[in-house]
């Protein structure tokens, strides 16, 4: 048996009976939280939404919304309407077509809704009901009836469904907010924004909701991070809460939880060189994990990181320092690291700026948490794209929270928000002032975007400054420092120094046999001479001593000028530096033994 997702949006704001005032929450309310639940990374819902239709209609939706479903099915069913309390304290939903006095007839009845969850097949069901609710109209007046609870909870709790289905119902309020008078809504009872679904959108979408961090958002934790923001919002406002239910309800994957990686652990003879006496072995699985660590396939990288964090924290300082180096590369490295979109005019379309994800792919996964509500965050292939919510006036400063497997990095986002008249506050008149203008009010082509990412700055003075000006949040590039290039060089030397070793070994072997072949007769110095074993050691014990030198140059530049260079470029220069190292010590220690040997034995040969 299959398990599927299924969820039905019912959001009516027009209403036919001019004692219902129009809702202003509900049409925005539903194209968001159908945004939310059917996006495969959060919610993974289908999602069906039904707006402003007749009782009948959504009679019909709702029945059929609950049929032919399996057991292990997932129901969301969410109302986004008036609710209406009937001279015998029944719960009706409001229609388009719903008449206040004709309740039965024109509107939904919570006994309907309870029945079909109550004889549903589905598994698990969950009801959220944000409602405004309203006392109907009595029989011989029209009267205003005195506000009071609704005990909406009550109301679906008393038929519960088949034992071993699970269910639950959040309410966004059991007390009666709306009342009736003369057909028409009192005047302190004007609609607003919806707190309640704002609420359930945001923690989904953030991930916020998820309060235990674990990388899924429960009912539980949906329900905890939606009564205390409704809270925060609107004091008088308490949602509810009654469920049923055997166990966790997952509803929806949480951007925020904690990046896990199932790794794959390093080839056993890669774990035996790890714990090799050898220092040079020991060296070498080092940089073989290196290698692994910049593997596409994101486990195997896992696994080469945990173990390169083990030898970081146990081996010897040589081998430790090396292991950090490598894990350094895997940094989370966002460029740039600050945002800054200027002058934004208010309630303009939501301008973008990039940001570039650098290193290798175990270095670019990550989440982004904003860490405010006007902030939001697309992934992208090769990093993000950042949005910010142009409705509220004011300077906005806020944070983006780069999680990564590793460690956390921080981009800061900036901008300020200005009333329309603010932009145009140059005057009147045909010069670019009043292009720029046009441009804005069109129909919102290429050029629409371009003005409006422009910042607005006050009436040049008589001498325009000759300072060129820079894009708001773009500063202009450093000039590139030698690090990478001193890099190739201490490698180059590194190299150059094992190619000599290697040429001033052959000719002291070569020198000892033909010592060997002269008998009492023979001396060791003339072989060594005849076969220049000297001039080759010599150059190695130089070009060894030089690219350790060089190297540790190049290290320092960058430590000390991080600004100069690209994330790419400083990644290049660590892992060259690092080879520089393990070829040129080797080579110096042997040529240094070989030094010692031929001093120490040429008088005995």
């Amino acid at each position: 048996m299959t398990a599927s997702r299924h969820a039905l949006i019912i959001a009516n704001d027009r209403y036919t009976d001019q004692g219902l005032k129009k809702l202003n929450a509900p049409a925005q309310d539903a194209a968001a939280l159908e945004k939310v639940l059917h996006d495969p990374h959060i919610g993974d819902f289908e999602v069906e939404v039904v707006h402003n239709a007749s009782a009948d209609l959504m009679r019909r939706r709702i029945q059929r919304f609950f049929h032919e479903r399996n057991r292990a099915d997932t129901l969301l069913l969410h109302f986004s309407c008036h609710g209406l309390k009937s001279e015998s304290g029944e719960l009706y939903f409001a229609a388009s077509d719903t008449e206040p006095p004709l309740l039965a007839a024109t509107a939904v009845p919570s006994q309907f809704v309870r029945s079909c969850m109550a004889t549903t097949r589905a598994g698990r069901t969950v009801l959220f009901l944000d409602c405004c609710y309203g006392g109907a109209f009595s029989k011989g007046s029209a009267s205003v009836r005195a506000s009071g609870d609704v005990n909406v909870l009550e109301s679906f709790a008393k038929d519960e469904p088949d034992s071993g289905r699970g269910w639950a119902v959040i309410t966004a309020s059991d007390s009666m907010e709306y009342a009736f008078e003369d057909n028409r809504l009192t005047e302190n009872s004007a609609a607003r924004p919806s707190v309640f679904t704002h609420a359930v959108v945001q923690g989904l979408e953030t991930g916020e909701a998820d309060i235990d961090a674990d990388g899924k958002v429960s009912l539980d934790d949906l329900y905890e991070y939606v009564y205390r923001h409704v809270r925060e919002q609107n004091p008088n406002q308490r949602p509810k809460k009654a469920a049923e239910l055997h166990g966790e309800l997952h509803l929806a994957h949480s951007r925020r939880g904690r990046i896990k990686i199932a790794a794959i652990p390093s080839p056993p003879a890669l774990k035996a060189a790890l714990s090799s006496d050898a220092f040079l072995e020991r060296q070498g699985a080092v940089l073989e994990l290196d290698k692994r660590l910049r593997h596409p396939e994101l486990p195997r990288a896992e696994g080469a990181r945990q173990h390169l964090e083990e030898v970081a924290r146990n081996d010897v300082e040589q081998i430790a320092d090396l292991a950090s180096k490598c894990l350094s590369d895997i940094r989370l490295q966002p460029a740039p690291d600050h945002l800054d979109f200027g002058r934004v005019p208010q309630g303009s379309a939501p301008p973008k700026q990039s940001v570039t994800m650098h290193g290798p792919p175990l270095a670019r996964h990550c989440v982004a948490q904003p860490q405010q509500a006007w902030l939001r965050v697309d992934p992208t292939p090769g990093g993000l794209d950042v949005h910010i919510d142009t409705t509220a006036e004011g300077h906005l400063a806020g944070d983006i929270v780069l999680k990564g497997v590793a460690d956390e990095s921080v981009i800061h986002v900036e901008a300020v928000i200005t009333l329309a008249h603010q932009r145009d506050s140059g005057g009147s008149g045909t010069g670019p002032s009043n292009g720029a203008t046009k441009a804005t009010h069109g129909s919102g082509g290429a050029g629409d975007t371009a003005v409006i990412g422009q910042s607005k700055i006050p009436p040049p003075p008589a001498t325009p400054p000759v300072t060129p000006t820079v894009p708001s949040g773009k500063a202009p590039p450093p000039p590139p420092g030698p690090a990478l290039a001193l890099a190739v060089a201490a490698l180059a030397l590194a190299v150059t120094a094992l190619i000599t070793l290697v040429l001033a070994i052959q000719s002291a072997v070569a020198a000892i046999m033909d010592r060997s072949d002269a008998g009492v007769y023979g001396n060791i110095e003339d072989n060594i001479r005849e076969h220049g074993a000297l001039t080759p050691l010599t150059v190695c014990l130089i070009t060894g001593a030089a690219a350790l030198i060089t190297g540790a140059i190049a290290r320092h530049d960058l430590a000390a000028r991080r600004d100069h260079y690209t994330g790419q470029a400083a990644g290049r220069t660590r892992t060259l530096t690092s080879i520089a190292k393990g070829v040129a010590i080797p080579a110096l220690v042997l040529a240094v033994l070989a030094g010692i040997t031929y001093l120490v034995g040429s008088g005995e040969w």
